[in-house]
């Protein structure tokens, strides 16, 4: 299984940018997808998450400026993030707890896409 991310890249402050995370390979089927960010110097922390009935959560930071969304039929999930702020910059990492054809849950992880938002 393998996550591909794209979208990232260098913004000004108050724009948007569009994050995108494509699950491929042996998956039966998709629990939870998410964004998570990691400064430098920081922990990685939860930016959003939903699951496959359609739930989200987002940390504080980000609601109302940031609204994840999925693509069941393409095992894809977004994040569109509007009205950018410079404490958003970070790496941006997608995860999925994919469920195999065994049945097993295993979280995975994408690359990473960096988000730079300048003042």
């Amino acid at each position: 299984v393998q996550l591909l991310a794209s979208g990232g890249g260098l913004v000004q402050a108050g724009g948007s940018l569009r994050l995108s995370c494509a699950a491929s390979g042996s998956i039966f089927s998709i629990n939870h997808m998410g964004w998570y960010r990691q400064a430098p110097g920081k922990q990685r922390e939860l930016v959003a998450d939903q699951t496959s009935g359609g739930s989200t959560n987002y940390a504080d930071s980000v609601k109302g400026r940031f609204t994840i969304s999925r693509d069941n039929t393409k095992n894809t999930v977004y994040l569109q993030m509007n009205s950018l702020k410079p404490e958003d910059t970070a790496v941006y990492y997608c995860e999925a707890q994919i469920i195999t054809y065994s049945r097993y849950r295993v979280d995975y992880w994408g690359q990473g896409t960096q988000v730079t938002v300048s003042s």
